[in-house]
This record gives C-alpha cells, structure tokens and sequence, in this order.
C-alpha cells in the first residue's frame, strides 16, 4: 500500500511540474522596430557600416567580384575575413541577397549561398566563388554577407550594384 502510494506522490508531483512549466508566461519584451523601407528607397551601394557593439558577428566581407554569364546567371566570388580559431569557430558560409531580403541560392536546401566547410586558421583573408546564381529581374542591387559558426551574423556587409563595373570593394563583369 505505501509503495502504491508512493507512486502516486510522485506521479502527482511529476504532473504538477509539467502543467505548471506549460502555464509559464514570459513577459513580453517586444521593442518597436522601424518602419521597412519604402519600396522605392535604393538601398547603399558599397561596404554597410561597421557594425554596432550588439551586433556581435565578426565574419567581414572585404570584396565581391560579380561575373554574369552567357546564361544569365551570376558567379560571385566573395572574400570574407574571420579570425577563424578551427573547428570549434570559424567563418561557415556566405550569402547573397536581394534588396528584399531574399537570401539568393543555387541550391535551395543549403544554409548559406556558400557553405563554407571547414576553418581558414592559415589564410586569411581567403575568397571562395559560387557560381550558378538566379538574380531576379529587375533588381540592380544586392547585400552580401558573411556568416560565422560562433557569432553568426553581423560582421561587414558589401552592397553590390550589378549596373556599373565597379565601386567601393565590389567589381561587376555584366554582359552588355
């Protein structure tokens, strides 16, 4: 009987905990953001400004060279500094983004436009390219950015218009 009884204490107790953990609220520390830009707003061209102390990120992109092809897609070849240590922290891919946002792939189901897969402790700054690249019609301009394992983003950012050959550390080869 006390054995019996036993159980239930604690089945009781157990059950407690779970309703009680699931009846949990969290205050609510939402801040209020700005308004997105307007559509017509252009975004910068050129590096994005270094980033603030919260933005604790460290993979910076130092260069892009942006080479369209007789397909229409786009090779991009992005050099990226990280004081990558190994394993355990090291840049781990870069993307490459519409004015929208929209992170540009060749492979749909990869975290990054580049996967970078292993740590560059001995050559940095280092370019990797990634070719096969759809840019939407219509857009000019595109951000690209790096990522790292530890921080994620939030490192240097190089804004990119594909309509001129060249500005401030990006270069542009678009068919005429």
């Amino acid at each position: 009987m006390f054995r019996h009884f036993s159980w239930v204490v604690i089945a009781l107790a157990a059950l407690l905990l779970v309703s009680a953990c699931g009846a949990t609220t969290v205050p609510s520390t939402a801040t209020a953001t700005s308004p997105p830009p307007s559509p017509t707003a252009q975004p910068p061209v050129g590096p994005s400004p270094l980033p603030s102390a919260a933005e604790k990120g460290n993979a910076d992109v130092l260069h892009v060279r942006a080479v369209q092809s007789s397909g229409g897609n786009w090779t991009f070849y992005v050099t990226v500094e990280h004081p990558d240590t190994g394993w355990e922290d090291y840049a781990d891919g870069w993307d490459v983004l519409a004015p929208d946002g929209e992170v540009l792939k060749p492979d749909p189901d990869s975290p990054f436009t580049r996967l970078l897969l292993h740590p560059h402790e001995n050559e940095q700054p280092f370019t990797r390219s990634q070719a096969g690249i759809v840019i939407p019609s219509g857009v000019t301009r595109v951000r690209v950015r790096a990522h790292d394992l530890v921080d994620g983003y939030g490192g240097r950012e190089v804004w990119v218009d594909l309509t001129v050959a060249s500005g401030e550390d990006f270069e542009v080869e678009a068919l005429p």
